[in-house]
């Protein structure tokens, strides 16, 4: 998916410091994806977005999940876990991902030292063993932070849930207080201009018609365009504008 390249854009190439705790973080890190994975029968994926790798621990929900017997662990070379995604309905992966890339540039507008506090939670639809939807609890967690500010650890979790309910929320876990993912946009990806033009582009403008309207050259026009579409990594203007309306940009 499109929405994938953006995601990786904007993780995997984040200006990461060296920090001397970074192997301490990780041991630290994995440890606790492995108890949640016991206590919760979660599926614990700790991705490590400086290496570009995943460790997942698998509880009890893996085997209803047609994934692996509980108790195991694999470390795979990447940050996206596709055995688990392609057990995803297919609409919720595409949520999933925009989500993602919404509560990243939330977490970027807090303050350093309340990063920590927020996680993500939404209800998906995953295949169980017999080929069935059923719901799953997903949560995301930023685990640590370098001096950079650069998000370096991040802990997703699927779980069983009893509510088939797709409300997506932002939580503050040191006080309770719940954001809808609805209300928190992207809108600092593109600028007002490229928001006009690929608004135009919804309509069916061409190129041509563009310049005329805004009294641009065609030039400007193709500028604009290509930088749409390298903002949203996408190929074409038609995934562009799918993108963008699951980031409220349209």
């Amino acid at each position: 998916m499109d929405i994938i390249h953006r995601l990786n854009n904007e993780l995997l190439k984040q200006p990461f410091s060296e920090e001397q705790r970074q192997v301490e973080q990780l041991n630290e890190c994995r440890q606790i994806a492995s108890v949640y994975a016991r206590i919760e029968n979660a599926v614990a994926v700790l991705s490590d977005m400086k290496a570009n790798k995943s460790y997942i621990y698998y509880g009890k929900v893996a085997e209803k999940l047609g994934l692996v017997s509980h108790d195991e662990m694999q470390t795979i070379p990447s940050i996206w876990e596709k055995d688990i995604f392609c057990r995803i309905h297919p609409d919720d992966l595409t949520d999933k991902h925009a989500e993602e890339l919404r509560f990243y540039h939330f977490v970027k507008g807090v303050p350093k030292d309340k990063r920590t506090d927020y996680y993500l939670s939404s209800s998906i639809r995953m295949r169980d063993i017999t080929g069935k939807y059923i719901p799953i609890l997903h949560r995301m967690f930023y685990l640590t932070y370098d001096t950079n500010g650069c998000v370096r650890l991040v802990l997703c979790l699927y779980s069983l849930t009893t509510t088939a309910s797709l409300e997506r929320l932002i939580v503050n876990s040191a006080n309770g207080q719940m954001l809808e993912l609805q209300m928190q946009n992207c809108s600092n990806l593109l600028t007002d201009r490229e928001k006009i033009i690929l608004q135009l582009i919804d309509q069916g403008k061409m190129s041509k018609d563009i310049a005329q309207l805004l009294s641009i050259s065609i030039n400007t026009v193709s500028r604009h365009r290509q930088n749409i579409l390298e903002k949203l990594q996408v190929n074409n203007s038609i995934e562009a504008c799918k993108v963008a309306r699951k980031l409220n940009l349209l």
